[in-house]
């Protein structure tokens, strides 16, 4: 059984991520999609927000496993028998950080592989972080993030 797991912080999920997360379910027996906690980060949603809007954008992808974990990723991937890690890349910028990454993972276990999927032309500038911006002053975010989320998306920076 192949079972690739692709990591983020998901702060929120954007359309650009369920691209990633639709087209990796497609090449793999099951993808976890994995809500990793970052230490250099301090996320506008908790664990469970963002764990519930991961929910409702996959919907009942029978393929798809949400979940999250805090600590090394190597580890995640050992305990849950997985070895190939799914990474979006939206611009060259995203890859330099990327390949460090991949190459750190790959350090720590030679059995683990980093496959790179490149955004749809359409999500190519999409971030969590515009979308929080958009956001908190009111603007449209709706072409950015699955429907069924946006509301919940706005209500969280009216407030």
């Amino acid at each position: 059984m192949k079972t690739f797991v692709y990591p983020g912080s998901f702060d929120p999920v954007t359309n650009g991520h369920v691209d990633i997360i639709d087209r990796a379910s497609k090449i793999c027996d099951k993808l976890i999609v994995v809500v990793s906690v970052n230490m250099g980060k301090t996320p506008a949603f908790s664990m469970e927000e963002r764990l519930e809007l991961l929910r409702l954008a996959v919907g009942n992808n029978p393929k798809v496993e949400i979940t999250s974990f805090s600590g090394l990723l190597v580890d995640f991937m050992r305990e849950r028998n997985a070895k190939t890690i799914i990474k979006g890349l939206r611009a060259v910028s995203d890859f330099e950080y990327e390949m460090q990454m991949a190459l750190l993972n790959r350090n720590m276990d030679n059995d683990i592989d980093t496959l790179f999927m490149m955004s749809s032309i359409n999500n190519s500038f999409l971030s969590s972080s515009v979308v929080r911006e958009l956001a908190k002053y009111g603007g449209k975010i709706d072409d950015f993030v699955p429907a069924q989320i946006a509301d919940i998306i706005y209500r969280k920076f009216s407030k």
